[in-house]
């Protein structure tokens, strides 16, 4: 973990005082108003290109002298960006290739964000040319704690300048169009390619059914994009080697592999926009926390929570106002889940163009008397309450597999659906049994390391790559738990199909061996029912039949038993939830896609029998969950209630102090709607 980050959780905004340089007296009310919030971090410059440098050449520092000046001098740090995230008029004007070309081959025109060809020499030197002054300039400055590189990297270029880049990242790899044309199937269609210079990007208007090269294609988008990022943080850092560097992730961001990031960045951030009240607040929740947790476990470290909306966003298809105490109670949660930090886009609303109706800490009349800017206030004063939770971590015996290229290879699979195959959705059921108790989780790749957790879980892992499948049985004969499900071990790295049984060199491990699987309409539904309960356990809660759906694979035993059957159709009495011992270990293969009643139950079972650490032990109201942080001196539990309504508490034991709150924690206590709870104990 980064020292200058344990000493205290970070408050603060996007802001850009470029938009009010003609109005000193909103310069100088902004820094009244963070002091009176309690922020003390801005992130400044993240689209200043153009006022950076307005024309080519020609820079303008004065004005960011003066704004991170006032900053220092008042006692906030700043967060300072590189501005690659949208480039000046100029630039597209007289150096047209830095403009992206579309996967139809269209160049684009000038405008939006991220039009930019991560692969062109000209753009790339331009922004050496900018960082290079922004860090000889600032990078010492006593106010900036961290680089913020550029916003939100994502997109694609199908340029020609990519092809080629692309083509060398192919020889790379393959080393020879032979062993490429073996890897993609290249056969099927008579698609076999002679000369390097055939091959060329998927485009909606040509080639876009070869498996293989549509994996690759997102893995050079990826490595592409993370290579032009590790440009710009080579720039920044060739001054000051310390001042640490991050970059903004998104939420369940299809286009990059962010675990390949982990080692190019100092710390993990990330920019969050639920749509709360669209639907149940707590699933809403569910998801939110697993999205924390996946970063969080991207560098196994506490993270940062980039952005995020105090009021509202205005993008989404309706832009609904967070209900009074959501605001608080979203915040701690991405403190619970790791985060260091609860930072907003944006500080100052806009005026005009696109953002100007998103939510912000200031509203359009600049008064700190709004219900928005109460809570942010609010808010800041609580997190100064926690400041020492800051120096702590979240702890986990349990890891859920949650890998890109595998889900890229599921999603592109043709087969067993074309729709909802739901990859996203099963890791999810899996991950909310688990949070519903208290129990903290991390998510893993295949390249991570799993030897150090308890219980493994890896749903649908399709696709084996990186030697996972000898990881897993590893992990298993030396005593772990691992729950596998179905459409697992399928296809190598590149979506071949192994030859043989399914899943590949694992059908050992899990004792089964799946021979078909049955792709469900959406109307349609089986069921499993319990046939054998989890041996060993005192009480178990696994009974009675659950309803399944999406897909269903049908199994025969190869040593492992059958602890639940399927109830309909003509695989009535196959093995629905199997259990087997292999080494000193435990594994469990499920046939389909549950109701959430199944994972709860099945997972009260798995916690027992690995004895996985639960902060409380009593039953908790619906809607309501916990989570732990904590180092070798205390821990820290937070209580979320997402239930919409006033609940009542169970007693949570003398030893937890409140810090938030005068509840007293050793009796029933009443827990308040949108409210967060967060107390204390000494570890030991």
């Amino acid at each position: 973990m980064l020292t200058q980050f344990k000493n205290g959780l970070l408050h603060g905004a996007d802001y850009n005082p470029e938009q009010w340089l003609h109005d000193p007296q909103v310069l100088q009310l902004d820094i009244e108003l963070m002091k009176k919030a309690g922020c003390n971090v801005m992130s400044v410059g993240i689209f200043s290109w153009a006022v950076l440098e307005p024309e080519e050449g020609k820079y303008n520092w004065e004005w960011l002298d003066r704004i991170l000046d006032s900053l220092h001098e008042n006692g906030i740090s700043v967060f300072l960006a590189t501005p690659s995230g949208a480039r000046p008029v100029w630039m597209a004007q007289k150096y047209p290739e830095v403009l992206r070309v579309s996967s139809d081959r269209h160049r684009n025109l000038y405008g939006a964000r991220h039009n930019h060809c991560y692969t062109s020499p000209i753009y790339r030197e331009k922004i050496k040319q900018v960082n290079e002054r922004l860090a000889v300039r600032y990078a010492n400055h006593p106010a900036v704690k961290l680089w913020h590189i550029s916003n939100e990297f994502g997109g694609e270029c199908h340029c020609d300048l990519c092809q080629e880049a692309f083509r060398g990242w192919l020889k790379k790899k393959y080393g020879t169009l032979d062993k490429l044309n073996a890897e993609w199937w290249t056969t099927f269609w008579s698609h076999t390619y002679s000369d390097w210079s055939q091959i060329e990007s998927p485009a909606p208007h040509g080639e876009n059914a070869t498996h293989g090269m549509n994996l690759d294609w997102r893995r050079f988008v990826s490595d592409q994009t993370l290579d032009f990022m590790k440009h710009e943080i080579a720039v920044v850092k060739s001054v000051n080697p310390d001042l640490p560097a991050t970059t903004n992730f998104m939420y369940y961001y299809n286009g990059l592999n962010y675990f390949k990031f982990k080692d190019a960045i100092d710390i993990v951030s990330w920019d969050n926009y639920p749509t709360w009240h669209k639907k149940s607040d707590f699933e809403i929740a569910v998801d939110t926390a697993m999205n924390h947790d996946l970063m969080r476990s991207i560098k196994r470290q506490p993270f940062l929570l980039m952005e995020s909306s105090p009021s509202m966003t205005n993008w989404q298809s309706v832009s609904k106002l967070k209900k009074p105490g959501m605001h608080i109670l979203s915040s701690l949660q991405a403190v619970a889940h790791g985060s260091n930090s609860v930072q907003y886009f944006q500080w100052r609303k806009s005026r005009g163009s696109s953002e100007k109706f998103h939510g912000a800490v200031v509203s359009h009349d600049g008064s700190p008397d709004t219900r928005v800017f109460k809570e942010v206030a609010e808010l800041g004063n609580i997190l100064q309450k926690l400041s020492p939770v800051a120096a702590t971590e979240s702890r986990a015996e349990v890891a859920i597999v949650y890998d890109w290229e595998n889900k890229w290879a599921i999603e592109d699979s043709q087969g067993p659906r074309n729709k909802g195959m739901g990859y996203i959705e099963e890791v999810q059921s899996h991950y909310r049994a688990l949070l519903k108790q208290g129990i903290t989780v991390d998510f893993v790749d295949m390249e991570c390391d799993i030897d150090s957790y308890k219980v493994v879980i890896a749903p649908m892992l399709y696709m084996l790559r990186c030697g996972f499948e000898r990881k897993l049985r590893a992990f298993v004969e030396l005593g772990g738990t691992l729950v596998l499900t179905y459409w697992s071990g399928i296809v190598n790295e590149n979506d071949l199909v192994f030859q043989g049984e399914a899943p590949h060199h694992l059908s050992d491990v899990a004792g089964v061996v799946s021979e078909e699987i049955d792709g469900l309409y959406d109307h349609e539904q089986n069921a499993g029912g319990v046939v054998q309960h989890i041996t060993g356990l005192e009480q178990t809660s696994l009974a009675g039949t659950y309803s399944c759906s999406k897909l269903c694979d049908l199994v025969h035993l190869k040593g492992a038993e059958a602890l639940m059957v399927y109830q309909d159709d003509f695989y009535a009495g196959r093995p629905a939830l199997t259990r087997h011992t292999y080494g000193e270990g435990v594994s469990y293969y499920v046939s389909s896609h549950f109701e959430d009643g199944f994972y709860d139950d099945f997972y009260r079972d798995i916690a027992a029998a690995a004895s996985l650490y639960k902060p409380v032990a009593a039953a908790l109201p619906e809607g309501v969950y916990t989570t732990v942080r904590s180092n070798d001196e205390k821990e820290y539990l937070f209580v979320h209630n997402f239930s919409g309504d006033e609940v009542v508490m169970p007693a949570l034991g003398s030893a937890w102090q409140s810090v938030t709150s005068d509840d007293a924690l050793h009796a029933a206590w009443k827990l308040k709607a949108y409210g967060v709870l967060v107390a204390e104990r000494s570890v030991g």
